[in-house]
């Protein structure tokens, strides 16, 4: 039979053991908060490279990824697309931290960046797979992106309807690589891609002073 002082020996050392395997599986010190898991956004505005480089300038972005969204066809190419023939239109997904940015504070980069009034079609670029859209991903984006077009139609800035499409998020596809990053790889061609387009002319007669800085 085992004695009384070596079962509490064991006890002890059991105990030591099991302390220390919880501090294993629990690598955050204690007091401390954890860190937000990063969060995910999804939107269509026309041409994707401007909408990407729109949110990699907003802080708290950690990343804004060129792609198609909103269709039927899976793994659609840009030539696709482009057709007008998927259903998809082009799109950006935006990962961010909710800890430094709101997705309401994304749902106003969005707006000040887009032509609201204009269906199937941004600035010269028409056809569906360049109309406006927020692709909700849970009730609460569907929520916030709602009560942002709600406040919008209730300013008076417009006087035309909104015509920006707000539906449930389906499967996002990246673009070709050489779509990723395009402004910032290709910067001659981007700007006079977008000079040509009128982007920022007609987003400062739309938004005024909301309009995105250059």
């Amino acid at each position: 039979m085992t004695s009384r002082s070596t079962r509490l020996a064991l006890f002890a050392v059991s105990t030591t053991l099991l302390g220390m395997g919880a501090l294993a599986s629990d690598p955050s010190p204690k007091g401390l908060p954890k860190e937000p898991p990063l969060a995910t956004a999804l939107f269509a505005g026309g041409c994707f490279w401007s909408m990407e480089l729109a949110f990699d300038k907003t802080p708290g972005v950690v990343s804004a990824t060129s792609g198609y969204s909103g269709g039927t066809k899976a793994h659609p190419t840009y030539g696709m697309v482009s057709s007008g023939t998927t259903g998809h239109a082009e799109s950006v997904q935006v990962v961010y931290d909710p800890g430094k940015v709101s997705y309401a504070q994304l749902l106003e980069v969005f707006w000040h960046n887009v032509d609201p009034l204009t269906a199937n079609a941004q600035f010269c670029d028409r056809g569906t797979e360049y109309r406006s859209a927020i692709f909700f991903r849970d009730a609460e984006q569907h929520r916030l992106a709602e009560d942002s077009k709600r406040r919008l139609e209730r300013s008076g800035r417009f006087q035309q309807p909104i015509v920006t499409q707000i539906v449930a998020a389906s499967a996002f596809y990246p673009a070709e690589d050489y779509h990723q990053d395009y402004a910032q790889k290709n910067p001659e061609h981007y700007q006079a891609y977008r000079l040509g387009c009128g982007r920022d002319a007609h987003l400062k007669a739309l938004w005024g002073d909301d309009a995105p800085k250059k």
